[in-house]
C-alpha cells in the first residue's frame, strides 16, 4: 500500500466536483487500500479521494460509531442526505471540525445530526446505512469533498473570516501545497510512536 501526499486547500481538485467511478476493478481496490493507509498515517477519521489528488467519488472512514456500521469502511459513488442542522450558532467546544486538507486548524460548524448514506463497495455491491452524531458529521464532511467543498466553505461569517485569515497566513489557497503523512512534522501534533 502507498501513502499519498495530502492536498491542501487551494489545490483545484479540492474545489471541483469529483467524477463518478466507472470501473470496479483491482485498480479501484488498490486505490481504496491506499486511502486506508494514508488515512491511518495521517491520523484521520475520514479521507476523500480528492484529498490525495484524485478526482473520483470515493471516501473512506475509520471511526467507531453506534450505528452498527463497521468502524473501517469506504463508499464509492455515494449519496448522502443529511437532516437539517439545528438553528443557532455552533458550539466552539462541541461542534468544531478539522480537516486533513486544512491541517492544524479547527472551526465550529453545525451539521445535521443524522445522515442517510447510499453507494457501493469496491465490488460494486450496493450499501446503505444511517449515521448519527459524529459519524453523521464525518459522512457529511467527506461527501462535501466529493462536491468540491471544504468545511471552511460552510462556516458562518465570523468563523469563515478567521479561516480565510489562517489560510492566507499559512500561504495556502494556491495550487501545489501538500503534506506527506509520516514525513516531517505532523501538522496536527500527533506522535507517530503511538
Amino acid at each position: 500500500m502507498t501513502i499519498h501526499p495530502i492536498t491542501i486547500c487551494g489545490e483545484p481538485v479540492l474545489h471541483t466536483r469529483a467524477q463518478p467511478v466507472a470501473d470496479f476493478d483491482a485498480e479501484l481496490r488498490t486505490l481504496v487500500e491506499d486511502m486506508y493507509a494514508t488515512q491511518e498515517a495521517a491520523h484521520g477519521v475520514g479521507l476523500a479521494a480528492p484529498q490525495i489528488g484524485i478526482g473520483l467519488r470515493i471516501y473512506t472512514w475509520s471511526m467507531a460509531n453506534e450505528d452498527g456500521v463497521p468502524s473501517l469502511g469506504h463508499v464509492i459513488n455515494p449519496y448522502v442526505k443529511a437532516s437539517k442542522p439545528a438553528v443557532g450558532e455552533p458550539d466552539r467546544d462541541h461542534e468544531s471540525e478539522g480537516c486533513l486538507s486544512v491541517p492544524g486548524y479547527s472551526f465550529p460548524l453545525r451539521r445535521g445530526e443524522r445522515a442517510e448514506v447510499t453507494g457501493y463497495d469496491w465490488d460494486g455491491k450496493e450499501i446503505a446505512f444511517s449515521a448519527t452524531g459524529w459519524f453523521a458529521r464525518c459522512m457529511q464532511h467527506e461527501y462535501d469533498h466529493l462536491n468540491g467543498f471544504l468545511y471552511v466553505d460552510r462556516l458562518g461569517d465570523k468563523w469563515k473570516k478567521k479561516a480565510r485569515k489562517a489560510i492566507k497566513a499559512e500561504g495556502w489557497g494556491v495550487p501545489g501545497n501538500t503534506w506527506l503523512p509520516g514525513e516531517g512534522p505532523d501538522p496536527f501534533g500527533h506522535d507517530d510512536e503511538e
